[in-house]
């Protein structure tokens, strides 16, 4: 149980309704800010608005998925209202006080060290990226099939990147009965790649292996699908980038080469919120609760 806990959530999409909804079940106190426009009701929250007390005595903080940008903006979509996290809100919380964030900017790592505070950012974590990585697969072959006229079984896809997400999606696809090729970085992940059925390659190859590809997925966040790999694409081949914006291919010459090319941040967030903010939810608590343990076994 989470009972004397205090938890401000700040701003966030549907991820944070799951955040929020479970931490009150477990009897946590929690207020939020940026949620006026919320038309379900989640019992047992208290909507505040963006103020110095609000944080004083929060025991924890949680910003967006995605943070807040370098000027302290922070992203909500039950709000109109602008949010921004300033330093002197950040000055007010308790030098107890855990932030919880997907992913941190500079400027929120920055206000963290500045004023002492421990910041999780729980997209880092193992447990929560792979399991993260799920609805970001499924995410990415709704938006294959929805964007080709082929079918995922027989089609020739290429997925650049093994890591957790590159990793369930070239699974997925071979589940699908897609013939699936991995770009790589590393000679060690061509064993791992080969284990699995799939066909390795360099990411320095690339412009060879694109002659002949239905589907391109992205995962890493560089630019990696240059003009000169575009240019030697066919037309009929379907761009799909995961990396996080700005991503790593260039639009603007897929455009001119008729090419669809689409970039595809986020997904967990989109195809399946429910789920999504389960995970992050889940492992907040877990963290939150073995700080309770640890705290009781010192005392």
């Amino acid at each position: 149980m989470l009972t004397g806990v205090r938890i401000v959530v700040l701003g966030g999409d549907a991820r944070q309704l799951e955040v929020i909804r479970k931490c009150a079940e477990l009897d946590a106190t929690v207020s939020v800010v940026g949620f006026d426009q919320l038309e379900q009701v989640i019992p047992g929250i208290e909507h505040c608005e963006l103020e110095d007390d609000v944080f004083a005595s929060a025991d924890v903080l949680v910003l967006p998925v995605v943070g807040c940008d370098d000027q302290g903006k922070v992203s909500s979509s039950f709000s109109n209202a602008a949010i921004v996290l300033k330093k002197e809100h950040m000055a007010a919380l308790p030098e107890h006080c855990t932030v919880f964030t997907g992913m941190a900017k500079p400027f929120l790592r920055e206000l963290c060290q500045e004023n002492g505070l421990r910041l999780v950012e729980v997209l880092d974590r193992d447990d929560i990226a792979l399991c993260n990585s799920i609805p970001t697969a499924e995410g990415a072959i709704a938006i294959a099939i929805k964007e080709t006229d082929i079918t995922i079984h027989g089609s020739e896809c290429i997925v650049l990147g093994i890591g957790r997400t590159g990793f369930t999606l070239a699974k997925t696809l071979q589940g699908l009965g897609a013939n699936v090729r991995v770009g790589i970085r590393r000679n060690e992940d061509a064993v791992r790649a080969t284990i699995m059925g799939w066909k390795p390659f360099m990411t320095t190859d690339l412009a060879a292996q694109t002659g002949e590809v239905d589907l391109l997925f992205n995962t890493i966040p560089t630019m990696i699908i240059t003009a000169q790999i575009l240019s030697r694409m066919p037309q009929k081949a379907v761009i799909i980038d995961l990396a996080s914006a700005p991503g790593g291919c260039d639009f603007r010459y897929a455009d001119k080469r008729g090419i669809k090319a689409l970039l595809a941040p986020g997904l967990p967030g989109i195809v399946a919120p429910k789920t999504a903010g389960g995970i992050i939810a889940d492992a907040l608590i877990r963290l939150l609760l073995e700080e309770q343990n640890a705290r009781e076994v010192k005392s």
